[in-house]
């Protein structure tokens, strides 16, 4: 049984992603306090939105389902990467911080994509 995946913590996806959500809580800390109903609430959901839906998606059963919640993933990616140009402009989020999160967003969106496209729904 070894490398198959049981569970959904098994997938180095969801684990990357589950870094991804530490990441920006920590980056979020020092964001103005005027944001945190804002913009800091608006990137933490976005975030732990991806590994969560994975995981539903696992979960579900039947191959439909799973890939509808790893597209739902996928689109949180999308939303968060937006929040966090915007955090950039902004001037909320230093440019290494940025670039650290930005990247690990970056790979967790190809490996979601290829989870997409071998469950047999690709995105155009």
């Amino acid at each position: 049984m070894e490398g198959k995946i049981i569970s959904y913590k098994d997938l180095i996806v969801w684990q990357k992603s589950m870094d991804l959500v530490v990441m920006i809580y920590q980056a979020t800390e020092n964001f103005p306090k005027s944001e945190l109903y804002g913009l800091v609430s608006q990137i933490r959901r976005s975030s732990i939105s991806i590994p969560s839906n994975i995981a539903e998606g696992k979960m579900r059963g039947t191959r439909k389902d799973y890939c509808h919640f790893v597209r739902m993933a996928f689109g949180s990616g999308a939303e968060l990467e937006t929040q966090l140009e915007i955090s950039r402009r902004l001037k909320f989020v230093n440019e290494n911080e940025f670039l650290e999160i930005k990247n690990l967003l970056e790979e967790i969106m190809k490996m979601l994509n290829v989870m997409i496209r071998k469950l047999g729904e690709p995105i155009t």
